[in-house]
């Protein structure tokens, strides 16, 4: 594998002296020290692309013109041997289409959880009803009958106090 640095010096390299020109007027013109341009194109410095611009004005030639030769002779010393595509992780792969919609009566839910607890593995919160003593929170005024009341926790942190929202019964999902 040729790294950057040294088919770039390369190509500087060979430019210059292609116009005939010394390593003291190109690194004059460019704003460089004569041992620095020198580690440039011998490929021991990794020259910025703004002093790689410098260089590229000093020589009469664009930068593009500069990174072209170079892709050329990177071409001409890499191997030909065909990029791998990227690998796609292994696992469980997600449906990119549309989710079916379900048709027919929703299955009813086999056990209730245990006071304090969830039998869905999605659910992080405890049951909100172990939160509030055992016993289903209260329904505030302008809720219909039969929709469960949603249980807050005031929580203190660092910055202030929160108010947490804890679920009522299993989720409807599990």
């Amino acid at each position: 594998m040729s790294l950057l640095r040294r088919v770039i010096g390369g190509v500087l390299r060979r430019l210059r002296v292609r116009q005939g020109r010394t390593l003291r007027e190109i690194a004059e013109v460019a704003g460089v020290s004569v041992p620095y341009l020198s580690e440039v194109e011998r490929g021991r410095k990794e020259a910025s692309s703004e002093v790689l611009a410098a260089i590229c004005r000093a020589l009469g030639i664009r930068l593009s013109d500069l990174l072209e030769e170079a892709r050329d002779d990177l071409r001409r010393v890499e191997p030909r041997t065909p990029v791998a595509p990227p690998r796609v992780p292994t696992g469980r792969r997600l449906p990119t289409g549309p989710r079916p919609v379900p048709t027919g009566p929703r299955p009813t839910p086999a056990a209730r959880p245990a006071a304090g607890g969830s039998t869905c593995p999605t659910n992080r919160v405890p049951n909100a009803r172990a939160a509030v003593g055992g016993r289903r929170p209260a329904v505030p005024a302008g809720r219909g009958a039969g929709v469960p009341a949603r249980a807050t926790r005031a929580v203190r942190s660092g910055v202030g106090q929160h108010r947490v929202l804890l679920a009522v019964g299993p989720s409807p999902r599990c």
